[in-house]
């Protein structure tokens, strides 16, 4: 099933994101966390690539067990780095051999931060990886990222948004966010979009915190803005996880809600591979 008709049920959306596992402990780790958050009946779930396109093929194994052994319709990810024309037309053939037909479409981390280079006949921008997918395959659905305070390397929001509208015209069919923690920069970034009459669903990214040290390095890296208030109860708190992981559930509930009252057509969860404090969040709305 593609994942854009999950937007035309009436009914909220939920979804995951897991990151690939690098020890077989892991591994088991994640298939055990989708087997708790398969009780809440997702409608889809993602997998991420390692730094550098790492992990590629067995992300495909992973997102392969998911749909054939838990019935989850999985996203796989493909990104621009370390990929030329060739290798993806070879992914979605793959893809297409396991019956998998949803993409997220990204350009990917650089592997210096600020540059990067594309390999010979690659992608420079995500737009330019839908265009091709949806050349080489217009039966697959593709989503792509969205960023509610901007894109780190991009200062002028309504170029940002400008960007975004290039990869909706190139194909794209729905937008998933990055993470933010204060729903003014989503509702913002809904009405920069309505202005370039981007129409497409546009599924916000929720992260319940968990580490103090993890989501500074995350924010920092991807420049999502962590709320003063919220900063100051995770940091004194900091030697105590529990504290932080109940701030951050109690956060990440609060802005589902009010996400849900302004009429959202789903929710994205960044899981960093832990059934808890998903599960917290969820049975609480």
């Amino acid at each position: 099933m593609k994942v854009v008709d999950t937007f035309k049920k009436d009914k909220l959306t939920f979804s995951f994101e897991f990151f690939p596992p690098k020890t077989e402990d892991q591994e088991n780790n994640l298939f055990y966390v989708i087997s708790e958050l398969k009780n809440f009946k997702p409608d889809f779930v993602s997998v991420t690539y390692g730094a550098m396109g790492t992990t590629r093929d067995k992300t495909f194994l992973w997102s392969q067990k998911i749909k054939d052994e838990f019935n989850i319709e999985p996203v796989v990810h493909l990104t621009c780095v370390c990929a030329d024309k060739e290798t993806v037309k070879n992914q979605i053939e793959e893809l297409r051999r396991i019956g998998i037909e949803n993409i997220l479409a990204l350009r990917g981390d650089p592997p210096i931060e600020g540059i990067y280079t594309p390999p010979q006949n690659g992608f420079l921008y995500a737009k330019d990886l839908v265009s091709f997918v949806k050349e080489i395959a217009c039966d697959f659905c593709v989503g792509v990222a969205g960023f509610p305070e901007g894109h780190c390397s991009i200062s002028d929001l309504s170029v940002d948004t400008k960007y975004l509208r290039e990869k909706i015209d190139a194909g794209a069919d729905y937008v998933i966010t990055q993470m933010f923690f204060d729903n003014r920069y989503f509702f913002d970034f809904k009405e920069r979009c309505a202005k370039k009459e981007i129409s497409v669903p546009i599924i916000p990214g929720i992260m319940p915190i968990t580490s103090v040290g993890q989501i500074k390095k995350m924010t920092q890296i991807c420049g999502a803005t962590i709320p003063k208030k919220l900063l100051d109860a995770i940091e004194k708190h900091a030697s105590d996880p529990v504290s932080v992981m109940q701030i951050g559930v109690e956060q990440a509930i609060s802005q589902c809600k009010e996400l849900i009252k302004n009429n959202i057509q789903g929710l994205h969860f960044f899981v960093m591979n832990q059934s808890g404090p998903i599960s917290r969040v969820l049975s609480a709305l």
